[in-house]
C-alpha cells in the first residue's frame, strides 16, 4: 500500500483566502495583516477589541515520552480541532512555529501530518512570517551591545568573566556551543569565552511567548539579566539601553499568525520554545486571543507530558491565568511496544505482551496530568500495522487507570477519524469537571520546586545538586526571585535524565548541572543531566534530502 507524503498532501490542499478563515472567527480584512494569500498576522487593535468577550474552553494535547516510532501530537491536535468543527463546534487550534534546526536535522517539521495538517506546510516549516528571524536578531543585538559597551570603556563596570548573555541562531550547530570571541587584536575587543544556544532556547523567545502586550514585552526585555559586576550585582538589558530597539525588532513578531488546516479551519501558529530546554508552549497572546474567538481552543505542549504539559500547567497557565478544561494524552501502539522492549525494525509484528509491558509509561503520564486536577482522555493515534488485540490492550490498560482511550484515524481520514474523540472531549469540557491547580505554590523555595517536579512527575528519589548550585538558588531568593516557577531542561526521551531508560522507571536521581535565571521571562532554568541548549545534527541530517525539484517545488520536508 502506498501513501502520499505529507508535503504531497499539503500541496494538493484546497486552501481558502486567509480573509475567509479570519471571517470564521469574526475578523474583517482590516483586522488581518496578510503575508501572501494564505497566512496573516492578527492586528493588535483587533486583539484589544475582543478582550471583553467570554473565554472558550481550553483543551491541551500532550503525549507519552517520544520514541523513534513517532507519536503524532501535532497531528492529533490538528485532527481534534478539525473534528470539533466537524461536529458543529466553533473551534480553533493553537500550535507552535517550527524551528529550522530540527527541520533540517532529525525531528522534521511541526505542521502535523497526513490529512491532519496545517498549511501552507512549506512556509510554516521554513521562514514563515519571519518571527524566529526577528527573535534571533533582537537577541543578538543585545549581545552586540553588551560587547560594544565593554569596548567603549565599560561604564557599567561589567565583569567580563560574568557575562551570562550568550548568542543564538536557529540551526543545530554543535561547533558553536562553546567559543571564544573577539580574537584578532585590540580593534576587535576583549577576548572571552561564550557560546551559542538555539533560538528556541533564547530568553527572548520565552518572553515573546509569555508577554501580553508590547508594553509588557519591553518591560520583560528590560528585566533580562545580561551580566554581573565584580561585586556580583546584576546588570540588566535596560542598563545597556537595548530594550527599546529589541522591542522595535519584535513589533511585528509579537502579533499572532493565522493560517488554516486542510479542512479550512482556523489555526494560530505563534512562538516556538522547545519543551526539553525551554517552556514548550505557543504564545500566551495567541492562546488568549483564540479563547475570545472560539468556543473550544485546542493547543499542544511539546514532547511528553513530563516536560511540555508540566510546563504548560506550572508556567504558562500560572502566569497567564489559564485553566485547561481537559487534557488529551497521545499514544501509539508502536510506541507502547518500543517501551516494552521491541526494536524499531520489529514494530510491524503483533506483540500484545510488549504493548502491555510498555503501557506503564502511558499510565504514569495519565497519573501526572490528573494530579493537576484535570480530566484525561487518551488518543490512540492509529497506524495501519496496529492489530485489534493490541488496540484493545491499550484501551483495557487505560480503563484500569480510570480514564478512557479512543482510537483516532485522523492521519488517514482527517476529521472523520476524530469524531468520537471530539465528541467525548467536548462533553468533558462542557461538564466543567476540571479543578485545575499548579503543582507547587509560588512561595515554595526554588530547590523545593525542583524536588517537587523531580519526585512527583519524574518519580525520582532525589535531586543531586552541588553546593554551588544550591547557594546560587538561595542568592536568587534573597534577590527577590524566589517566587518564580522553575523550567526543567531535561531529555525528552525518558522520565529520567538518561535518554535510553524507557518505560516508567523508579529509583533514579536527577542531577542538576546548571541553573540560569531568566528574570525577563519570569522563571529559573534548571539544566539536568547532559541536555544541550544547542543541539547537533545527526549523522544523516534531513537537510541532505531537502531540495527543489525540476518544477521548482520543495522536496524532502516532512
Amino acid at each position: 500500500m502506498s501513501f502520499k507524503s505529507d508535503i504531497e498532501i499539503a500541496r494538493e490542499a484546497n486552501k481558502k483566502p486567509i480573509q475567509a478563515i479570519g471571517a470564521k472567527l469574526g475578523m474583517t480584512a482590516d483586522d488581518l495583516l496578510p503575508y501572501g494569500h494564505d497566512k496573516a498576522k492578527v492586528s493588535q487593535n483587533f486583539i484589544d477589541s475582543v478582550q471583553g468577550k467570554k473565554n472558550g474552553k481550553l483543551i491541551l494535547v500532550t503525549a507519552i515520552n517520544p520514541t523513534p516510532a513517532g507519536e503524532g501530537k501535532t497531528t492529533t491536535t490538528v485532527g481534534l480541532g478539525d473534528g470539533l468543527n466537524a461536529i458543529g463546534k466553533k473551534a480553533a487550534i493553537c500550535i507552535r512555529e517550527a524551528s529550522l534546526g530540527p527541520c533540517f536535522g532529525m525531528k522534521g517539521g511541526a505542521a502535523g501530518g497526513g490529512y491532519a495538517q496545517v498549511v501552507p506546510m512549506e512556509e510554516m516549516n521554513l521562514h514563515f512570517t519571519g518571527d524566529f528571524h526577528a527573535i534571533t536578531s533582537a537577541h543578538n543585538l543585545l549581545s552586540a551591545m553588551i560587547d560594544n559597551h565593554i569596548y567603549w570603556g565599560n561604564d557599567l563596570e561589567i565583569d567580563e568573566r560574568r557575562v551570562v548573555w550568550r548568542r543564538v541562531m536557529d540551526m543545530n550547530d554543535r561547533a558553536l556551543r562553546e567559543i571564544v570571541t573577539s580574537l584578532g587584536g585590540v580593534t576587535n575587543g576583549f577576548p572571552r569565552q561564550t557560546g551559542f544556544d538555539i533560538t528556541v532556547a533564547s530568553e527572548v523567545m520565552a518572553i515573546l511567548c509569555l508577554a501580553t502586550s508590547l508594553e509588557d514585552l519591553q518591560k520583560r526585555l528590560g528585566d533580562i539579566i545580561v551580566a554581573y559586576r565584580r561585586d556580583r550585582s546584576p546588570i540588566y538589558c535596560r542598563d545597556i539601553k537595548a530594550d527599546g530597539a529589541m522591542t522595535v525588532l519584535l513589533k511585528d513578531a509579537m502579533q499572532p499568525n493565522l493560517v488554516q488546516t486542510l479542512e479550512n479551519n482556523p489555526a494560530f501558529v505563534h512562538g516556538g520554545p522547545f519543551a526539553n530546554i525551554a517552556h514548550g508552549c505557543n504564545s500566551v497572546i495567541a492562546t488568549t486571543t483564540a479563547l475570545k474567538l472560539a468556543d473550544y481552543v485546542v493547543t499542544e505542549a511539546g514532547f511528553g507530558a513530563d516536560l511540555g504539559a508540566e510546563k504548560f500547567m506550572n508556567i504558562k497557565c500560572r502566569k497567564a491565568g489559564l485553566a485547561p478544561s481537559a487534557v488529551v494524552v497521545v499514544a501509539t501502539v508502536r510506541a507502547m511496544k518500543m517501551n516494552g522492549g521491541v526494536a524499531k525494525g520489529d514494530l510491524g509484528e503483533e506483540n500484545v505482551a510488549a504493548v502491555e509491558a510498555g503501557c506503564p509509561n502511558l499510565g504514569r503520564h495519565i497519573e501526572n496530568v490528573k494530579s493537576f486536577g484535570v480530566p484525561v482522555v487518551v488518543a490512540i493515534n492509529h497506524f495501519v500495522s496496529d492489530t485489534d488485540a493490541e488496540i484493545e490492550a491499550v484501551k483495557a490498560y487505560v480503563a484500569s487507570m480510570g480514564s478512557e482511550a479512543i482510537l483516532c484515524k485522523h492521519w488517514a481520514s482527517g476529521s472523520e477519524g476524530t469524531l468520537e474523540l471530539a465528541t467525548r472531549v467536548a462533553e468533558i469540557a462542557d461538564a466543567d469537571m476540571a479543578n485545575f491547580a499548579p503543582l507547587y505554590p509560588d512561595e515554595m523555595s526554588l530547590f523545593e520546586k525542583v524536588e517537587t517536579i523531580a519526585k512527583r512527575i519524574y518519580r525520582a528519589d532525589e535531586v543531586l545538586a552541588d553546593q554551588k548550585i544550591r547557594t546560587q538558588l538561595k542568592e536568587w531568593e534573597a534577590a527577590g526571585y524566589g517566587n518564580l516557577p522553575v523550567c526543567m531542561a531535561k531529555t525528552q526521551y525518558s522520565f529520567t535524565t538518561d535518554p535510553n531508560r524507557r518505560g516508567a522507571p523508579t529509583g533514579h536521581s536527577v542531577p542538576v548541572r546548571e541553573v540560569r535565571l531568566s528574570a525577563g521571562a519570569g522563571f529559573i532554568v534548571v539544566i539536568c543531566g547532559e541536555i544541550m541548549t544547542m543541539p547537533g545534527l545527526p549523522r544523516v541530517p534531513s537537510a541532505e534530502a531537502i531540495m527543489l525539484n525540476d518544477m521548482g517545488q520543495i522536496e524532502g520536508l516532512f
